[in-house]
């Protein structure tokens, strides 16, 4: 089973104008919303391809029960812990001629409840695999992740991390089966610019070094590296489309790659759908449709 782990939750609310002006009075054109956070994301991209997995987190109040009822009526596994005090956030994204976010701080998360989703994670055994995404709430500790994977450490969980900086650093010893970061993510964490493809191979391979086992880097227009745990690397360029949407594209990737490792154990080909997925968030409103990821997929 493949479960993700989302800490802070959201209704991502979208606002379409013509403009924005501070300090005025603006009117909308259309407005729509989305369920989303990181491993939501992943989730969601994941049920539309068929592949069952189980979100979890933290929910609270009004949104809360909408967020969970809306994942649940749209054929999502969900167990989440619900917190007593507190909403689940609403992320407001405004799109004109740019895309502007206000993202929500989010629920506080006591320390039992925190107890309560790790006694879920418990739970999983050896061949399931572990999704945890995104930044760590300021209501958490900073060492959740380590916490988390440290509990799990000698299961024979399959873990993968999208994570940034040092969050992603400390992980790396408990040896993740994937790890996801950009071309940005990748020269912070590895030292400095990237300017050609061997330098790009030579820092994926320190970070498969610190015990990354396949390091997945999504390069927005120019596609997309995956180095191997065996040493074979492979490269894909990026799949054109009119990009209407920047919102989890790299969580779509994951998703992708993941559906697309577990049918038949075969890199290229995750690698393959995970741009494919990718690429079809990319032009679409929300999260792509599995039609539109096996369209961009059979046709590229």
């Amino acid at each position: 089973m493949i479960y993700t782990v989302t800490f802070s939750p959201a209704i991502d609310y979208v606002v379409y104008m013509d403009d924005l002006k501070q300090g005025e009075t603006n009117r909308s054109k259309r407005e729509t919303y989305y369920f989303g956070g990181k491993g939501i994301n992943v989730s969601t991209v994941l049920s539309r391809l068929n592949v069952k997995n189980t979100a979890m987190g933290f929910v609270s109040g009004f949104t809360g029960q909408a967020l969970e009822e809306g994942l649940c009526e749209a054929g999502l596994d969900t167990d989440f812990v619900h917190l007593e005090e507190g909403i689940t956030r609403i992320n407001i994204k405004i799109k004109t001629d740019q895309e502007t976010e206000i993202n929500a701080q989010g629920a506080a998360i006591p320390k039992e409840k925190l107890e309560e989703l790790l006694g879920k994670l418990d739970a999983l055994s050896q061949g399931d695999t572990l999704i945890v995404s995104g930044n760590v709430p300021n209501t958490l500790p900073k060492d959740i992740y380590e916490t988390m994977l440290a509990r799990l450490d000698g299961r024979g969980i399959r873990l993968v991390a999208d994570a940034t900086g040092p969050l992603l650093k400390k992980i790396l010893k408990y040896r993740p089966f994937l790890i996801k970061p950009n071309k940005r993510e990748l020269e912070e964490l590895t030292g400095g610019e990237i300017r050609t493809e061997q330098e790009l191979a030579v820092r994926a391979k320190a970070l498969q070094d610190q015990g990354a086992r396949n390091v997945l880097v999504s390069l927005g227009a120019d596609g997309a590296y995956l180095l191997c745990e065996d040493g074979i690397s492979y490269r894909r360029e990026a799949i054109e489309v009119k990009a209407v949407n920047t919102v989890g594209a790299g969580d779509s990737m994951i998703a992708g790659f993941l559906a697309g490792y577990l049918k038949n154990g075969d890199y290229r080909c995750a690698l393959r759908l995970g741009v494919a997925a990718g690429a079809a968030t990319a032009c679409s409103e929300g999260l792509a449709e599995k039609e539109t990821i096996m369209e961009l997929f059979q046709n590229n």
